[in-house]
C-alpha cells in the first residue's frame, strides 16, 4: 500500500515522525509536509503564489520526504499531482499536537489535509494527541487502531478522526468507536485589546479552557477528557 503522511505542525514535528514510523507497518511511506507551523489553516490552499518543494532528511526511513512552503492541503495536492509516481492508496495526517475534537475540527489543518485527500478520492485518517509531549498511549495503540480502521473500511464522504489522551498507558481506559462530534470547542475564544495608537487598535486572540464536565463520553471530546481514545467519522462539507 502506498501511504502519504502529512501534518499541519511542520515536517520537523515529533508527531509526524511517530506517525510515519507507525505507517511503515502498512506499506510504503511518502512524507510531504509543511516547512512551517500551519495550525488552524483548515483546508486553505495557495493561489497565485509559488510553492517551494525541497527534499528533506527525514529521521524515519521512508521512500521520499519533502517539505512544502504551502499549507497542509497544498501538501496533499502537490504530492498527488507532482511528487508521487502513483496516487497514494491512503493518507495519514498528524499526529497533531493538540486535540481535534468538537467544533475545533472546523479550523484544523490536520483535518483539512485529510479532507483534501477524500476530495481527491483517497481514503484518509486524521490523528491527534493532547497538547503535551506524552505519546505513551499513542505508541501503544496507534498500530492496532490503524489496522482496525483499514479493516472496517472507509466512506467516500468522510474521514476517520482519531484523538488520543496524553496519559500513561496504565491510565488510558481503552478505545471508544463511533464517537459523535461534541457541540463545543475545547477552548473559549476571546480577545485581549491593547491601547489604541490613534490609528487603530491592536487585538490579541486568547483562549481559556472551557469547563467540559457536562460532556458525555458519547462525544469525541468527552471521551478524551475521560482518558479514552476517541475514534469517529467527520463528514466533508462537499458531500
Amino acid at each position: 500500500m502506498r501511504i502519504l503522511v502529512t501534518n499541519d505542525d511542520g515536517i520537523d514535528a515529533k508527531g509526524i515522525e511517530i506517525l510515519a514510523g507507525a505507517a511503515k507497518h502498512f506499506g510504503d511511506v511518502w512524507v510531504v509536509a509543511p516547512d512551517h507551523q500551519c495550525s488552524a489553516m483548515s483546508q486553505r490552499i495557495t493561489l497565485r503564489e509559488k510553492i517551494l518543494v525541497m527534499n528533506y532528511g527525514f529521521p524515519v526511513d521512508v521512500e521520499k520526504a519533502y517539505s512544502i512552503s504551502g499549507t497542509p492541503a497544498d501538501c496533499v495536492s502537490v504530492a498527488v499531482t507532482h511528487l508521487m509516481p502513483e496516487k497514494p492508496d491512503i493518507i495519514f495526517s498528524g499526529i497533531n499536537f493538540g486535540l481535534n475534537t468538537g467544533f475545533d475540527i472546523a479550523y484544523s489543518g490536520t483535518v483539512g489535509a485529510a479532507m483534501e485527500g477524500i476530495m481527491n478520492g483517497i481514503p484518509s485518517i486524521a490523528f491527534s494527541n493532547e497538547a503535551t509531549h506524552i505519546y505513551d498511549t499513542v505508541n501503544e495503540y496507534i498500530t492496532g487502531i490503524t489496522g482496525e480502521i483499514i479493516k472496517r473500511g472507509f466512506r467516500e464522504d468522510s474521514i476517520w478522526n482519531v484523538n488520543f489522551p496524553a496519559c500513561p498507558v496504565s491510565e488510558c481506559k481503552g478505545i471508544l468507536w463511533d464517537r459523535k462530534i461534541a457541540r463545543s470547542p475545547l477552548f473559549q475564544g476571546s480577545f485581549s485589546e491593547e491601547k489604541s495608537d490613534g490609528n487603530g487598535k491592536k487585538i490579541t486572540a486568547v483562549g481559556t479552557k472551557k469547563d467540559l464536565s457536562y460532556l458525555s463520553d458519547e462525544t469525541d471530546l468527552g471521551a478524551v477528557m475521560r482518558k479514552y481514545i476517541s475514534v469517529g467519522y467527520v463528514k466533508s462539507m462537499v458531500y
